[in-house]
């Protein structure tokens, strides 16, 4: 797993290095990226808008032919779309720029994942998935600080320019060492989802569960973006900016924020593994899951409720949050299927988290004026607290069928 694992992982967070530092700066940046405020949330949600038809045909791609023919190009198109974000100035340029990336990270998501379900047997299946998640923060924290660092240094173009050349070496690594997974195991010797099912469902049969354990799993994937990577990603910029204004605090906007996000982002590489290897261990993954969502909870209640201890604790518990939830969620999807229809639902599941992540900064900005960021960010504790009723009663059923389990099999 490590060959696979490490080529694969760098190649992902090297290609986030300009989406990361876009949504770190462009707020805060806009006369550099030669557009108008109002432009904002369009330009950070279009690249997932997109993606809501890129995912299917990813996945179905991915079902049908080698991973690496269709992952290695991807990468070197998301070099290109930070590329344009250096050369270009305006609107128009950069929504191009947008479109592009979100057809590379179709191709980088979709298939990371589907090549690490490939390798990973199902007892391991929530550490790797994690694992894999991990790389994924480490590309959004470097893209987040040191974006927001070499902004406030360098400037915005010289910044993407960085970027473009990062994504661009991971495309080169990643063709020299990732390995091959469509058939890294026969499936004869793979697990059944049957035999699965009754660690990550409940031991309900295969035919029915399985699907309902796909779309709980998608929309939980579809909560957590839009949260965590589309309302606080695209508004956090703006809520430190009014706490260095009301504190007097003298700093660099980008820094600060770059900083909180990258804080934010290196908690959840930690929670992220730990949730799967957590939920490996438990032969429950529903109860990880119940826990990750109550935190949910928590954090946007306390970013809600605004001031500086707030902010970093609210941050801090929804890392913590995000990081698991994104992880059990691919999991979820891993044990719900098998190896024949695994591009296609990871597909879906990233379909899902694209929706509320492209959703989520338009939402955002066209609600800022009427309701402010505090109500905004009530509605999103809603949001995941709504998620949890569904997932406790799935945690309680597997807890009250857990002893009748035991006794059939003799255990």
């Amino acid at each position: 797993m490590g060959r696979l694992l490490f080529p694969l992982g760098l190649g992902t967070a090297l290609s986030l290095m300009g989406d990361a530092t876009l949504y770190t700066v462009l707020p805060t940046h806009t006369a550099e990226a030669g557009i108008a405020l109002g432009g904002v949330g369009i330009l950070l949600g279009v690249n997932r808008a997109i993606r809501l038809f890129l995912n299917g045909p990813a996945g179905l791609a991915y079902d049908r032919w080698p991973r690496r023919r269709l992952f290695i190009p991807a990468l070197f198109i998301g070099a290109l779309s930070t590329a344009i974000y250096a050369a270009t100035h305006g609107f128009w340029p950069l929504l191009v720029g947008r479109l592009l990336w979100g057809l590379a990270w179709s191709g980088i998501w979709v298939g990371g994942a589907t090549m690490i379900l490939d390798a990973a047997s199902p007892p391991e299946r929530g550490r790797w998935t994690g694992l894999y998640q991990t790389w994924f923060f480490v590309g959004a924290a470097l893209g987040s600080f040191g974006g927001g660092v070499l902004t406030d240094l360098l400037g915005y173009a010289t910044t993407m320019w960085i970027g473009a050349a990062l994504t661009a070496a991971g495309g080169v690594f990643a063709l020299l060492l990732l390995p091959e997974t469509a058939r890294v195991r026969p499936r004869a010797a793979e697990d059944s989802v049957e035999h699965e099912l009754p660690r990550s469902t409940g031991g309900r049969r295969r035919g029915r569960t399985p699907n309902r354990t796909l779309w709980l799993a998608a929309s939980l994937q579809g909560v957590v973006r839009f949260v965590a990577w589309g309302v606080v990603s695209s508004t956090a910029g703006l809520l430190i900016q009014d706490l260095l204004r009301s504190y007097s605090v003298a700093a660099g906007v980008a820094t600060v924020t770059g900083l909180v996000m990258a804080g934010r982002t290196l908690l959840s590489m930690v929670s992220a593994p730990l949730a799967g290897t957590l939920s490996d261990r438990m032969g429950s993954r529903w109860t990880v899951v119940g826990w990750s969502l109550a935190t949910g909870v928590v954090a946007m209640g306390l970013l809600a409720w605004g001031g500086p201890a707030q902010l970093l604790i609210g941050v801090s518990a929804l890392a913590i949050a995000g990081g698991g939830l994104q992880s059990l969620a691919t999991t979820l999807t891993g044990d719900a299927v098998d190896r024949s229809q695994r591009g296609r639902a990871i597909g879906l599941l990233h379909t899902a988290g694209d929706l509320g992540s492209a959703i989520g900064p338009s939402i955002a900005y066209a609600l800022l004026p009427v309701i402010g960021l505090p109500t905004m960010y009530l509605i999103c504790a809603g949001l995941f607290a709504a998620s949890l009723v569904p997932v406790l009663r799935i945690a309680g059923r597997q807890r009250r069928a857990r002893p009748i389990v035991s006794q059939n099999t003799g255990a």
